[in-house]
């Protein structure tokens, strides 16, 4: 479903690029209808020939013109940013922060005011309609308007409300956790690889048995730990392995490395 809104992006790099083709792909909008700016005019070139979408070297140009704009660049960026655009985006304007750390608050600071203004934590699989993003809104901001940005996050995967309080907990265990997952792949390749296992082959076997057993949690509702009591055979070989993960301290290491990221994306 289009909005028929005007889309905005300061930022074109690799989380806008996944948001953008997500959109354009779901038909949530139209190349016509999403604009964007970036730092270098080959970034934008970029964009533009990928998608077919109007890019500026201006951000300002982007910010008077959108009526949803996503904000899709570091955080240390955004008292430089905002000052450039901040007398030009309308008051009307839905702000959409991809960034982590940056409260509403900070946000609306940097505007000098008042503003609507969303903050979301999308990840990168957007880009194949399978993404997970996180979103906390204004008070100035009502409930349609915050279905419409949720409109746009869900073309490309699901989206939910959260409060702002748990937005760091969602870039630990979904914003940035499908950087722990390539890992985990890539570790279940080697171990087939190292079993004989050709390594292109060896990738398709995992990708696939953690897709499919992502899938099997979230239709069947069962806990995972139940479903991995599915697998484990009295006597047989997935015991074992899951009792050397066990003893290497695969959960609590799981564990630690969200905390952290939790904890490092609330210094941000």
């Amino acid at each position: 479903m289009q909005t028929g809104k005007k889309i905005g992006f300061i930022g074109l790099g690799n989380m806008a690029s996944a948001m953008i083709g997500g959109m354009l792909q779901k038909g949530a909008a139209r190349p016509e209808d999403i604009i964007g700016s970036a730092r270098t005019a080959a970034t934008c070139r970029r964009v533009a020939e990928q998608y077919g979408i109007t890019t500026y070297s201006s951000n300002a140009e982007v910010a008077e013109q959108a009526d949803i704009l996503f904000l899709a660049v570091k955080p240390q960026f955004f008292p430089e940013v905002i000052r450039e655009i901040r007398e030009h985006a309308r008051l009307q304007t839905l702000i959409v922060s991809i960034a982590a750390g940056k409260t509403l608050e900070e946000i609306a600071g940097l505007f000098g005011g008042a503003r609507k203004i969303l903050r979301c934590m999308p990840n990168t699989p957007a880009l194949v309609l399978e993404g997970c993003t996180g979103v906390c809104a204004g008070d100035l901001v009502d409930g349609e308007e915050l279905e419409e940005v949720l409109t746009l996050l869900r073309s490309f995967g699901v989206a939910e409300a959260v409060p702002e309080r748990l937005m760091d907990a969602v870039v630990g265990v979904s914003g940035s956790s499908p950087a722990y997952v390539f890992l985990l792949l890539e570790a279940m390749a080697d171990g087939a690889v190292a079993a004989g296992m050709p390594r292109r082959q060896a990738y398709t076997f995992a990708a696939q048995a953690v897709l499919g057993s992502a899938k099997m949690l979230l239709e069947t509702g069962k806990h995972p730990g139940e479903l991995k009591d599915m697998v484990c055979s009295p006597g047989g070989a997935t015991i074992q392995a899951v009792k050397v993960l066990e003893e290497k301290g695969l959960r609590a290491a799981v564990m630690e490395a969200v905390e952290a990221c939790v904890e490092k994306s609330r210094k941000l």
